[in-house]
């Protein structure tokens, strides 16, 4: 600076002094989330708690009594700990939320740890119902720790869930909410790419480096070097190698560039451009705060999730059609439970086309397992996922379902936590319970086991805590072979572990899915095929399927298709008609004026196409 400013150099002095005036803390920046607007005389509690009872009435209307008289009670509970850490204006924002999503006919569940609370389900936030379902509220929110709140909506993707983000961008303002960014950092391949580029590498020594990591590994030290030799490479031999192998080690996990969260909002009660920067996204209407979703975990900025998701989708509009053309009127939490035919079907793995449990992996493996209840499916989502299977749980619980394998909880203290799971720890709860029963751990402990399971590279975390969950565990007198036996499931899980109420949330997606295929097959193909590609199959596997279950498809017709797939009442038979948008080739704006000129609702222009007759020239015709 001073050879920049020779010429002045009194400028560097006085810059100097201003800065060594500067004192700042980074808990300086104080964050509040919005006060929700209340009445005279109210108190932002006191209206959660009013609409939360009063809410309450329909959502248990139909319960049993036994399970009525629970509901007061438990609310109170969570009233007392949401009034403790000064949320109820987050509960009563995402409520606000989820009844816009309701006023504007928009799917929406919340999912998560909410799917845990009794004033998430009674305010009609989550679809699940915790105190029948043994769901701890202390797993979403406890006095002990502090742990802020995840609440996950899961909406339609598309239109309706840009909806619901331009909702809270306008309600808030601009400058008062944005997207959570996602730093994008170097990994194995791109690290790899980058820097090869800059030392000249062609093309196809890239694709050879690159292919030295995969996407679960990324080799340092002796490890590339062996891998480098492995592949025809050896920096001992090749100084411009040499280089680009330190510094590919060294931009590891670098930051490469910022990216948008799939869905993670953040709202603040003063302008949020005075805590973090502000900046316009790509997308057009969109902004950002420049501090992904970590940083903000770090200074409690509270966040809410607004998750596109392809099922909801397909559930909103068989929902819809299933209105139209059966007049029956129904929503995720009037799904009927108990179904034998549904059942029947998953345990046959007669599940094609249905949320979760469609993989090849399921089919096979439901016929084994053979559901009977609502939790068998909570587990069956969980089940088939790299954590149960690297950490060996998989076979286990399969030979105790099937009696082939006597239930045994390693020691007896597990007992409560396992026995749902008939000894066999699958869930992330489960572990984090374990740990406090059996290690002692403490809360903050708890909480830093919790952030190690679902970060990125957990690596030196799950280190100490391992150490630590040892350390407890002999202190407790715990066997050698049960404090391996847990640090083995804890490591197993660290990456791909599956929480149980994240669980209970798309078993239900999973339940109503399968509901509508079986009772109303019609109308849930056309919603498949008007939201379609999703799922694991193609379009011809699907009808192949709904035909081989009686389902009749009518073909493409210009003069009666319409754009969209619809269902059609064919002597009694609920059957499909094809619709324009799975012509190949055929953009969106033009079928639907074929289908708006055909019907008279629209102008009266007429597209222009092309054709080529096959015995003669080019000729052009409407």
């Amino acid at each position: 600076m001073l050879d920049l400013f020779a010429d002045l150099p009194e400028a560097v002095e006085r810059t100097a002094e201003i800065a060594a005036r500067v004192d700042f803390s980074m808990d300086e920046l104080s964050y509040n989330f919005p006060d929700y607007p209340v009445p005279a005389g109210e108190t932002v509690i006191s209206v959660l708690r009013a609409k939360a009872i009063e809410r309450s009435h329909e959502r248990y209307l139909h319960e049993s009594w036994a399970l009525r008289t629970q509901v007061l009670s438990r609310l109170e509970k969570e009233f007392r700990v949401i009034e403790m850490k000064k949320l109820a204006g987050y509960f009563l924002t995402v409520a606000d939320i989820s009844d816009f999503c309701k006023n504007n006919n928009i799917l929406s569940q919340g999912r998560g740890s909410a799917a845990n609370s009794v004033v998430c389900y009674a305010l009609g936030i989550t679809a699940v119902e915790p105190i029948k379902n043994k769901l701890l509220f202390e797993r979403f929110l406890s006095e002990s720790y502090e742990q802020y709140p995840d609440i996950d909506i899961d909406l339609p993707s598309g239109d309706d869930r840009e909806s619901v983000i331009q909702h809270v961008y306008n309600k808030y303002g601009r400058r008062s909410s944005g997207m959570t960014a996602n730093v994008i950092s170097y990994r194995g391949k791109s690290a790899v790419r980058e820097v090869g580029k800059t030392f000249g590498f062609g093309t196809e020594v890239l694709g050879r480096l690159s292919k030295l990591n995969s996407h679960y590994e990324t080799f340092k030290g002796k490890e590339l070097d062996a891998r480098l030799k492995e592949n025809g490479f050896d920096p001992a031999e090749n100084r411009r190698l040499r280089h680009f192998a330190d510094l590919y080690q060294r931009i590891l996990d670098f930051p490469r560039h910022l990216g948008q969260h799939s869905g993670g909002m953040v709202v603040s009660l003063n302008r949020l451009d005075g805590i973090v920067p502000l900046e316009p996204a790509s997308m057009e209407n969109r902004s950002i705060v420049q501090w992904d979703k970590d940083d903000c975990d770090a200074l409690k900025i509270v966040k809410i999730d607004l998750l596109g998701l392809g099922m909801m989708a397909v559930l909103r509009d068989s929902i819809t059609l299933i209105k139209q053309h059966h007049d029956v009127d129904l929503s995720l939490y009037k799904v009927p439970h108990g179904d034998d035919e549904v059942y029947k079907a998953l345990q046959t793995g007669d599940t094609v086309g249905m949320f979760q449990v469609e993989s090849r992996a399921q089919i096979a493996f439901l016929p084994k397992s053979k559901p009977k209840n609502f939790y068998d499916i909570v587990v069956q989502v969980a089940i088939i996922r790299p954590g149960p299977i690297v950490g060996k749980m998989l076979h286990s619980y399969l030979k105790r379902r099937q009696g082939l394998e006597e239930v045994n909880y390693i020691d007896e203290r597990l007992k409560p936590i396992l026995e749902r799971t008939m000894g066999v720890p699958l869930f992330q709860e489960q572990l984090l319970k374990i740990s406090m029963d059996i290690a002692g751990f403490t809360s903050d402990e708890t909480e830093d086991l919790r952030k190690a399971m679902g970060f990125k590279k957990p690596g030196k975390k799950l280190e100490k805590i391992s150490k630590n969950l040892r350390e407890g565990m002999e202190k407790r007198g715990v066997p050698k072979e049960v404090q391996e036996n847990i640090v083995n499931c804890v490591l197993a899980f660290s990456n791909y572990g599956f929480p149980e109420s994240h669980a209970f949330s798309f078993a239900l997606l999973a339940y109503a899915s399968a509901y509508f295929m079986i009772h109303y097959r019609a109308c849930f193909m056309a919603a498949m095929f008007n939201n379609y590609p999703l799922g694991f199959y193609n379009a011809a596997t699907l009808v192949k399927d709904a035909q081989r279950h009686g389902l009749h498809f009518i073909a493409l017709d210009i003069n009666k298709s319409q754009y969209e797939f619809t269902v059609e009442d064919v002597n009694g038979e609920k059957q499909v008609r094809v619709g324009l948008n799975f012509v190949r080739g055929l953009r969106k704006e033009i079928g639907e004026a074929i289908v708006r000129v055909r019907t008279g609702s629209g102008s009266d222009w007429v597209p222009t196409l092309s054709y080529r007759r096959p015995d003669g020239p080019r000729s052009r015709y409407q």
